[in-house]
């Protein structure tokens, strides 16, 4: 499997290099060259197969020879047999006839990005160790990533990583789950300023002649794509529980950054029968907007109650516009030089007409979520953290509104234990969720972090100071 970059102009690569570039040379996002498709009948034979043996079925096309068979089923089976405290990894519940959840927080750090930076980790040191090779993660984060990441690669010998993240921006436990792995290959980066400030960042140093010439970078956010790659299989394995091939799914995504929702796509894409996915924003609601009315503006940041969906700018975005939109490179290149410049876009027909047949949206205001963790918790005695109550706000409200055949069951992805964000949710239901055992002293260690000013050159000059030597042992 071959990918390409979809500003057009970087150089193809596969499996392996994608997944240790992570952004594209020309500042693009990686996408493969075309998409594999499974039967009808090769859908149905994965029904009743352990998640890890699914995970090595849907990946592995797009993988290609960068692995043989039996090193991606020893890495299969190693991430999702060992690393999740879940025998199902992420196991379905039921809310009500039509409701259901996806479980997505089982791996240690307590979030969905788990699903995928364990398998990362594991990847990034199987192909550098081929290569014999060093590589710097710089990351950014608005709450879950940095943690996912950072446990997915502490004490590895060929990786180190530099993790951004908003200063006060996200909740207490996420910021703790990152700043207490006193790891010395592991260095957490206060910055002033939003989420998107912190990502920009980033891809300005994958940009950057002065770093790139002394690193060797790697990327943990979702423009990696075996990160997001490894996302598509939850799909898979929630939908054949449900009855696909022969009944379609649908889902809410509560979503800031566009990848876990874009993973949907490459499912559907696939040929898993997706009824529709509902892109479930808070009220920094771009992408609802650009869905919408095909408004792609980015606004200023309001801090909300749901601070991993505080962006503005959603950067797998990127990824829908090239492949709806026709797979035109150069077309893309110019109009995201046009986004990045005046921070607002209009999608052209072609886009929004390729996005109308599968997504919808819908923004979910603080109350609404409030009342979404309501809900659920007098219901079915669930109790969800607010990012999954944005999700699930969504799938009522477009249920509700007919946009949904009331026949097909829609599925919220629950993207965070609640204990992750304690205070809204006993605001809301005045029960306080109590973190797992397996984390429960997280509160009692000690953190180790470094606060900096919110410019791009304070940033790149400490990660260039304090990086080991990259590259070639």
């Amino acid at each position: 499997m071959q990918y390409v970059s979809t500003r057009g102009s970087a150089p193809a690569l596969d499996f392996e290099g994608v997944t240790l570039a992570g952004l594209a040379s020309d500042g693009g996002l990686y996408v493969p060259v075309e998409w594999p498709s499974f039967s009808e009948a090769e859908i149905r034979a994965l029904r009743g197969k352990p998640y890890w043996q699914v995970a090595v079925t849907v990946m592995r096309p797009f993988i290609g020879d960068a692995l043989t068979e039996d090193e991606l089923t020893t890495i299969c089976r190693q991430v999702y047999g060992e690393a999740f405290h879940h025998a199902a990894v992420t196991p379905l519940v039921q809310l009500d006839e039509r409701n259901w959840l996806l479980e997505l927080f089982h791996g240690p750090t307590l979030a969905f990005k788990d699903v995928a930076l364990q398998l990362l980790g594991r990847l990034f040191e199987t192909f550098l160790e081929r290569r014999d090779q060093r590589l710097t993660i710089v990351g950014a984060t608005s709450g879950d990533t940095g943690s996912a990441a950072i446990h997915a690669v502490a004490g590895r010998k060929r990786t180190e990583i530099f993790m951004l993240h908003p200063k006060g921006r996200v909740s207490d436990v996420q910021r703790r789950q990152m700043t207490t792995v006193l790891s010395p290959n592991v260095h957490n980066l206060a910055i002033e300023g939003s989420f998107d400030d912190a990502q920009a960042h980033v891809k300005r140093m994958f940009n950057d002649r002065d770093v790139t010439a002394t690193l060797n970078l790697g990327a943990v956010n979702s423009i990696n794509w075996a990160r997001l790659m490894a996302q598509v299989v939850y799909y898979f394995t929630s939908a054949l529980q449900l009855g696909a091939p022969d009944r379609k799914v649908a889902y809410s995504v509560p979503t800031g950054n566009f990848g876990d929702v874009f993973a949907g796509y490459v499912a559907h894409r696939m040929g898993l029968p997706i009824e529709r996915l509902i892109v479930a924003t808070n009220v920094n609601d771009i992408l609802h907007r650009a869905l919408s009315s095909g408004d792609y503006s980015a606004g200023g940041v309001t801090p909300t109650i749901t601070p991993s969906m505080d962006i503005q700018v959603s950067s797998n975005f990127e990824r829908l516009l090239f492949d709806a939109g026709g797979r035109d490179g150069a077309a893309i290149a110019e109009q995201m030089r046009a986004f990045e410049a005046s921070k607002a876009m209009q999608l052209t027909n072609a886009q929004a007409q390729g996005a109308a047949t599968l997504f919808a949206s819908c923004a979910v205001d603080q109350i609404e979520t409030a009342r979404a963790v309501q809900l659920a918790y007098q219901g079915s005695q669930q109790i969800i953290d607010p990012h999954t109550a944005v999700g699930l706000g969504a799938a009522h409200a477009l249920a509700g509104a007919g946009t949904i055949d009331p026949q097909v069951p829609v599925v919220t992805l629950a993207t965070a234990h609640p204990a992750k964000f304690p205070d809204a949710v006993e605001r809301a239901i005045g029960v306080r969720p109590a973190l797992p055992a397996r984390v429960g002293d997280l509160f009692g260690r000690e953190e180790s972090f470094v606060e900096l000013a919110g410019d791009y050159a304070t940033a790149r000059d400490y990660v260039l100071e304090h990086a080991a030597a990259s590259g070639t042992s």
